[in-house]
């Protein structure tokens, strides 16, 4: 099968490198790709958000399955096009992918669907919690404790533009929850717990996220949320085909939803791949062609761990090119993945392009064995800058 991944971060990396394991596979594209995929296929100088562009590549390859792992193309309908022209995408329609492209929509959805979620303010006062209604990169999430924080947040979401959205501040275990659907069927894939703040102790601002490590909370959250949301968008003739990640806060009054993305999450992906088991392409294919309803996703009992490597700026400034990244082979060698997210190759180096540098994945039979093979993998790569969290899963005993 010929395949075209479209997108160029660590989550599209770890995508790679779980088809690229697949008997199904024959050839496997990426526009734009970054180094690392490289290693895995080919890649082409293609803008993820380009939709002609990707149309007309994808057609010259004769391309069977188009994945397409960021929202940004998604919500701008990418998947739109290609399905026009008759290929298959894993990926939801411009009109399902408003999930994640609008809070406001989904709120909507949440309320019709039946489904427990933070409740909206009419007045913004703190506690509470202050989101961009459009997307913003992970980093349009503001956590308003007092009136400073109120203030600054409400500052920040006016200078990106757009509507806002003012929730309840819920307090709890927060929990990312991936299920595919093909439009009908909901499968269950895999959760994980993101770390989104820059600091440790979950200080500092919001960022697209630090690290995550996997988790076994899932078929009663997936029934709970995600199906009677895609029955909902079903109803409303927006089908959603691919991969719905719900952000979920775990409250002593049940879980309730903070988010909705409509792909894998990036880092989440980077500890959900290495655990999955089967034919991962094969099931994608059936999820984009209609036809989960005989599927499963199996996931390994083992543990996963990562931790983002950042550039000095990071997440004020992505702006962060051309310094060498040492210690990748070693990190490797020591038996973690590493996947490149904003790297380039620069006289044969691999250099730094952009904020979110590497995610370092460590495994094990339980999360702190994986957050120490992590972490000593974190050890070998380096680069002028670097910053990092040092207490990603540390309060995992078992």
């Amino acid at each position: 099968m010929k395949v075209l991944l479209v997108g160029a971060g660590a989550r599209e990396h770890a995508l790679a490198w779980r088809l690229a394991q697949s008997p199904s596979l024959s050839e496997l594209h990426a526009a734009p790709g970054n180094p690392g995929i490289a290693a895995l296929g080919r890649c082409h100088p293609v803008r993820a958000d380009d939709r002609d562009g990707l149309l007309g590549l994808a057609l010259t390859l004769g391309t069977e399955l188009a994945i397409i792992g960021p929202e940004g193309p998604l919500v701008a309908g990418v998947a739109d096009e290609l399905r026009r022209n008759g290929i298959a995408v894993f990926g939801p329609s411009s009109a399902a992918a408003r999930i994640e492209g609008s809070k406001s929509f989904a709120k909507d959805v949440l309320r019709a669907a039946g489904v427990p979620a933070a409740e909206a303010l009419s007045v913004a006062r703190p506690p509470c919690v202050v989101k961009a209604d459009g997307l913003a990169a992970g980093k349009g999430v503001f956590v308003c404790r007092t009136r400073d924080e109120l203030e600054l947040a409400l500052r920040s979401v006016q200078a990106l533009g757009g509507g806002m959205v003012i929730e309840e501040l819920l307090e709890g275990r927060e929990v990312s929850v991936f299920a595919l659907s093909d439009g009908r069927e909901v499968v269950p894939v895999a959760a994980a717990q993101d770390f989104k703040r820059i600091g440790d102790g979950d200080t500092g601002p919001n960022t697209g996220g630090m690290g995550a490590y996997s988790l076994d909370d899932l078929d009663a959250l997936t029934e709970a949320v995600h199906r009677p949301v895609i029955a909902e968008l079903a109803r409303r003739g927006t089908p959603f085909v691919g991969c719905l990640f719900a952000g979920l806060m775990v409250t002593d009054d049940g879980p309730k939803v903070l988010e909705f993305n409509a792909r894998f999450g990036d880092p989440e992906t980077q500890v959900i791949v290495p655990r999955l088991h089967g034919d991962v392409l094969d099931v994608l294919l059936q999820t984009a062609r209609g036809n989960l309803s005989r599927a499963t996703v199996a996931t390994d009992p083992s543990s996963a761990v990562t931790v983002v490597l950042a550039s000095p700026g990071y997440p004020e400034s992505s702006d962060y090119a051309g310094v060498t990244i040492h210690g990748l082979d070693d990190a490797a060698a020591d038996g973690a993945l590493v996947f490149q997210g904003g790297t380039a190759v620069r006289d044969g180096r691999v250099v730094t392009m952009g904020g979110r540098i590497l995610s370092v994945t460590g495994t094990g039979a339980t999360v702190p064995e994986a957050r120490a093979n992590a972490y000593r993998a974190v050890a070998h790569v380096s680069f002028e800058g670097v910053r990092f969290r040092r207490d990603i899963a540390a309060a995992i005993d078992g």
